[in-house]
């Protein structure tokens, strides 16, 4: 289908250089901060459509081949003995791992369904565990999981792998993480949140500071090559001052990532959030006093500002990534291994393979009931016209390296692109009127302010945004 190019506008970009250090201004981000998508994909899942099939699926997989691009696969393991009441994600509640067997088994037939459609020789260079509580597992239920994927996909032993599982700390312990390493995992990211027992207890989760301290020095021990520690701000009796008390805490354990998530409170979409009393919840102020308190002090311990929510040292992967260009956003947020092909295993897992994304049920028995007559359970997607995949390129660089290089996207894409985004840059006028951004020749450059609220910039070139007004998203920041 051809795209054809906007009509012309004029591009006189004002040649600025973006501040070396950032100017809080909480007027301006309050102006600015809106509800818009974090941007994990694009377009984001809300113009996936159920006319997309499992056969459109199978056939994304088959075109891959010719690419030979490694692969990714994050599998989704849904259930939490324990309920946190902030949770937003896909989650069964029940301290029986006996349930978790048919679960295996289903996920197993996903597994052989989707091989036989992709070449094996292709490495499986990223995998990811992400829930729930992939830590609900017993032991051999992990390794018996891990047999699985390396028989139906080949697992890898190279040193650049990034094997990563979401870690509950209060469902794990030393011979856990030495079983993990033993599977082939080399980076855990551990759920923290707060470290104020007053916040513990509102939220419905009680975690002592030795808990995750234990496993990390057991971790540092082991050598896993990178360790993620998630924080959450906005939560119930937060304040500035019992924040920064979390984050000394928190840089005295050294992580190599840090993720500093915003609440978002949306009770009406998530039940468990209805435990949460809306008015122990911390004021628009306090929040933003609470922001500016972790980037200020995260940047003083030496961490690298990635974007959004997340940090990391600068001998991390991915603030190397970044710093060389090949930072990537996918569903578990910012990526070290770009050009994979994500295959997404298990209930309400995505997939991004080639030019299409594809969903699973969210619904535990529909995901069953869809393997058992032998199909994959894809009930929603989407394939990419040319326009999405120029769009998502955009977003994607301008969400990773938080600049645009609009010459470099002319001669990739074969466009003349400020001509084609010539809307788009008109919509940014007034973000570059109040220093969100600057321009260096045709480089469109984010400036620390404008990081900050980088996904306001990213919505400029969003062409289903505007359909999409009746939604919901959160707030940027």
């Amino acid at each position: 289908m051809p795209v054809h190019a906007p009509a012309a506008l004029p591009f006189t970009p004002a040649v600025a250089a973006a501040p070396t250090q950032p100017v809080w201004d909480e007027a301006l981000i309050r102006r600015y901060d809106t509800s818009g998508p974090r941007y994990t994909s694009y377009p984001t899942a809300l113009s996936f459509h159920e006319q997309f099939t499992p056969s459109d699926l199978t056939q994304a997989l088959e075109r891959s081949n010719a690419s030979s691009r490694p692969l990714s696969l994050y599998v989704h393991i849904p259930f939490c003995r324990k309920i946190c009441f902030y949770c937003a994600c896909n989650k069964i509640a029940t301290k029986n791992t006996g349930l978790a067997e048919p679960y295996l088994t289903r996920l197993d037939r996903e597994m052989v369904l989707t091989a036989r459609h992709l070449e094996t020789s292709r490495p499986v260079k990223q995998l990811h565990w992400g829930g729930g509580t992939p830590t609900f597992l017993s032991l051999n239920q992990m390794g018996d999981l891990i047999d699985r994927l390396d028989a139906r996909f080949g697992l890898s032993s190279s040193p650049d792998r990034d094997y990563a599982i979401e870690i509950d700390p209060r469902e794990a312990d030393v011979f856990t993480l030495r079983h993990l390493q033993s599977l082939g995992f080399n980076r855990i990211s551990l759920g923290v949140q707060d470290l104020s027992p007053q916040v513990q207890k509102a939220i419905n989760r009680i975690q002592p500071r030795g808990l995750t301290e234990t496993l990390m020095e057991e971790a540092h021990r082991l050598g896993f090559r990178s360790l993620n520690l998630d924080l959450i701000y906005g939560l119930p009796f937060q304040t500035e001052k019992s924040f920064a008390d979390t984050l000394r805490q928190v840089i005295e354990l050294n992580p190599a990532r840090l993720s500093v998530f915003n609440y978002a409170h949306m009770p009406e979409r998530f039940t468990p959030q209805r435990r949460i009393n809306e008015d122990d919840l911390p004021g628009r102020e306090e929040k933003l006093a609470i922001l500016r308190t972790s980037i200020e002090m995260l940047t003083a311990a030496g961490y690298v500002h990635i974007g959004m929510d997340h940090f990391a040292r600068p001998d991390d992967s991915l603030a190397i990534a970044q710093r060389e260009g090949t930072l990537q956003r996918n569903f578990q947020g910012y990526s070290s291994h770009a050009q994979c092909d994500l295959i997404g295993l298990g209930v309400s897992a995505i997939s991004r393979v080639e030019d299409v994304y594809a969903q699973n049920p969210s619904d535990l028995s529909r995901y069953e009931a869809a393997l058992d007559q032998g199909q994959l359970a894809t009930v929603r997607g989407l394939r990419l016209s040319h326009d999405d995949l120029i769009r998502r390129d955009v977003i994607e660089r301008l969400m990773c390296d938080m600049r645009i290089d609009l010459a470099e996207v002319s001669q990739r894409w074969h466009i003349d692109a400020p001509r084609y985004f010539a809307p788009a840059l008109a919509r940014l006028q007034n973000a570059e009127k109040d220093g969100l951004l600057s321009y260096e020749g045709e480089q469109l450059i984010a400036t620390p302010m404008g990081r900050l609220l980088i996904r306001h910039l990213a919505m400029a070139f969003d062409a289903h945004l505007p359909g999409q007004s009746g939604q919901r998203y959160s707030k940027i920041v």
